[in-house]
């Protein structure tokens, strides 16, 4: 339901995703029996057929919808349905049954539909009587349908009646105000994904443009609407209108994309209302103007006669009957007729006088309207202001918080490199003596508590002052560095070294004897002793160091006591020739 309810807000903003999310409401509500997302999905694909695809498709759907929303009881979703199915009437070309069977939902409509849905069916309403030539109901309904719908949803609906306004302003022959319109319509539907409504807008410019001679203006129009492909990512499928870019495209010279756009319009299959099919008979009547003389456009023009005088059926708008007749003048005079061109003439005389007293009586209706628009637009002005305001602040607030994240890095790394530098040292990148201070007492415990052996191992670099009286405090750093470097290699993830101060170290070797951890300090000694540096172009080899080793079984209560053993042990293994390891249980290692 919450694809099928969006969907249906979205059918004029971004007419691509309406579609998807009504395919993917429909399939997910005929897989869970949900008869009420069934029926708004039906709609939604119904009302978009009518935009982007035939009447008789989108009468499928909206059948299907009519006959669900009936079912479940929900006469607001059938009278909407309902309205679909008259707007698909209108567009088969019966206006007068679709304006009947529209008419005949109003007053039930108008009881139960709200906001944008109440506008849906209004403007339904003012096409219809657009269609019959009644500009002032039209302008009427079409204002009803603004104020019904509003601009607190943002729906885009004001955009279509940007496009049907200056559509009736234009038959009428307010061809400023309509282009006005025209150019608003324009503007708003830059924010809206819907290339059919923006095509709808571009022809009405180009419409404009020809009926006020400056068709030369319409060609890059047309080369914008030539290039948007068919379907739902386009234009759509149906009233495409090449008749109308073909006039327009004839009128500026270019006769190869107008003979093109003729063909395509015969082929289409949508020609229906009575404008569409004299505007074609004018098309035909300008090719065959200039490929065979204005005696063959005249005999062209005559197909449109039955839309131009009514007979049999509705007639065609009257600014298309003025240009049917200024066509016919023109070709009149061409072929040498006068008094063909002058019948002409004052046919067009009488269709003039007769849209200026239609403008006349619609234009109160008209100034409504457009007042209604642009206090519309004041409002959608405001709410873009305040949530462009809203987006601002929270665009500060986002790079206030990465600020003050960046910064609670900073602090961080800051409280790392000082909690490193406190704790380690800087020379070797051993732990330092301060941390041994701290650590000792409670590895001491932690022994006690597990009933485990802590071996303590105190290392003295042996000649360390011979190498740098020799190769200077320089080389005497790199060893102390390489020194630091080996024991971070080779002892053991639990094991910790520090540098105790000088040249002197200490390790710290949980769950070890003294005898285990001496093995392990040999091993040590004798990777040191085969070590070989280059140190200002000397090599330096045989370095050596002694060490004392302690642990916790042989009786020492606290951490001085452990490492006064272990130090004493260093002594003795610097008595004994340096070299060497002392711990309790076996003679010295070297």
């Amino acid at each position: 339901m919450r694809h099928a309810r969006r969907a249906w807000r979205l059918l004029h903003t971004d007419t691509q995703a309406a579609a998807r999310l009504a395919g993917k409401a429909l399939v997910q509500a005929q897989r869970r029996g949900d008869t009420e997302a069934l029926a708004w999905a039906h709609l939604v694909r119904g009302f978009h057929s009518l935009y982007f695809a035939t009447p008789a498709e989108a009468l499928a759907d909206l059948e299907v919808a009519e006959r669900l929303f009936g079912e479940r009881g929900d006469d607001a979703g059938r009278v909407l349905a309902a309205t679909g199915r008259g707007r698909a009437a209108w567009r088969s070309g019966c206006a007068g049954a679709a304006l009947q069977q529209l008419l005949a939902l109003r007053e039930e409509g108008l009881r139960l539909l709200k906001h944008e849905q109440r506008g849906v069916l209004l403007n339904a309403i003012a096409g219809c009587h657009s269609a019959l030539g009644d500009s002032r109901q039209a302008f009427a309904y079409l204002h009803e349908a603004l104020r019904g719908a509003g601009a607190r949803r943002d729906l885009g609906f004001d955009a279509v009646l940007y496009c049907n306004l200056a559509h009736e302003l234009m038959q009428l022959g307010d061809l400023d105000q309509a282009l006005e319109q025209i150019a608003l319509g324009l503007a708003r539907s830059e924010r809206m994904n819907n290339a059919r409504l923006r095509s709808m807008l571009l022809i009405n410019r180009i419409t404009c443009l020809i009926e006020a001679g400056r068709a030369a203006q319409t060609w890059p129009d047309i080369e914008h609407l030539l290039g948007l492909p068919p379907g739902a990512g386009g234009r759509g499928t149906t009233a495409l209108h090449f008749e109308t870019l073909a006039i327009a495209a004839l009128r500026c010279g270019r006769v190869g994309p107008g003979r093109d756009l003729i063909a395509r319009a015969e082929a289409g299959g949508y020609i229906h209302l009575p404008d569409e099919r004299v505007e074609l008979a004018l098309a035909r009547a300008l090719l065959a103007q200039h490929d065979a003389g204005a005696g063959a456009g005249l005999r062209a023009l005559d197909a449109a006669a039955p839309w131009v005088h009514g007979e049999g059926q509705p007639p065609a708008s009257l600014r298309v009957r003025c240009l049917h007749a200024e066509l016919a003048a023109q070709l009149h005079e061409a072929a040498g007729d006068a008094s063909g061109a002058l019948e002409a003439m004052r046919r067009l005389q009488a269709l003039a006088g007769e849209r200026a007293r239609a403008l006349s009586a619609a234009r109160a209706q008209a100034v409504l309207l457009q007042a209604e628009l642009l206090r519309l637009r004041h409002q959608l002005e405001e709410h873009e202001a305040r949530r462009r305001a809203t987006e601002r602040a929270r665009a500060e607030l986002a790079r206030a918080n990465e600020a003050l994240s960046r910064k609670i890095v900073e602090v961080e790394s800051l409280q790392a490199a000082l909690h490193e530098q406190a704790t380690h040292d800087a020379l070797t990148g051993l732990f330092n003596r301060r941390h041994l201070e701290d650590t000792l007492p409670s590895m001491l415990a932690l022994a006690a508590r597990e009933g485990q052996a802590l071996a303590a191992v105190v290392i003295d670099l042996d000649h360390f002052k011979a190498v740098n009286d020799q190769h200077g405090h320089d080389a005497g750093d790199r060893l102390l560095a390489e020194f630091g470097r080996m024991l971070r290699e080779h002892l053991r993830r639990s094991d910790l070294a520090f540098r105790y101060g000088g040249e002197e170290f200490c390790l710290l070797m949980p769950h070890t004897t003294a005898r285990s951890a001496g093995r392990k300090v040999g091993e040590l000694l004798r990777r040191w002793q085969a070590a070989r540096f280059q140190l200002a172009g000397t090599a330096l080899d045989g370095l050596g160091f002694s060490a004392g080793v302690a642990d916790t079984t042989e009786g020492p209560a606290s951490a001085a006591a452990l490492l006064k053993l272990a130090d004493q042990r260093l002594l003795g293994a610097k008595r004994s020739g340096r070299g060497r390891v002392l711990d309790a249980a076996v003679a010295p290692t070297r």
